[in-house]
C-alpha cells in the first residue's frame, strides 16, 4: 500500500544527494576563489624593489634611502 507521498521516497533521496553535492561544490569553489584572489594580490603587490621604487617616486623616502635599501635588497 502507498504512504501518503507515493513514489516521492526516491526523489526525497535523489533530492539529498544532489543538496550535498551542489554544497559541496559551493564550498569548494569559494575556497578556490579565496585563494586565487590571495595569489593574485600577492603578484599584484609587486617584489620589494616595486615597492621601493613606488615609495622613492611618491617622495616618501630619500635618494640616499633608496639605494641603501636596493643594495639592501640585492
Amino acid at each position: 500500500m502507498m504512504d501518503g507521498f507515493g513514489n516521492m521516497g526516491a526523489f526525497w533521496g535523489f533530492g539529498m544527494i544532489l543538496f550535498w553535492v551542489v554544497l559541496t561544490a559551493l564550498i569548494a569553489w569559494g575556497v578556490s576563489a579565496s585563494l586565487a584572489g590571495r595569489d593574485s594580490t600577492v603578484k599584484a603587490s609587486g617584489g620589494a624593489l616595486d615597492i621601493l621604487k613606488r615609495r622613492y617616486a611618491a617622495g616618501e623616502i630619500t635618494q640616499a634611502e633608496f639605494e641603501q635599501a636596493r643594495k639592501a635588497i640585492g
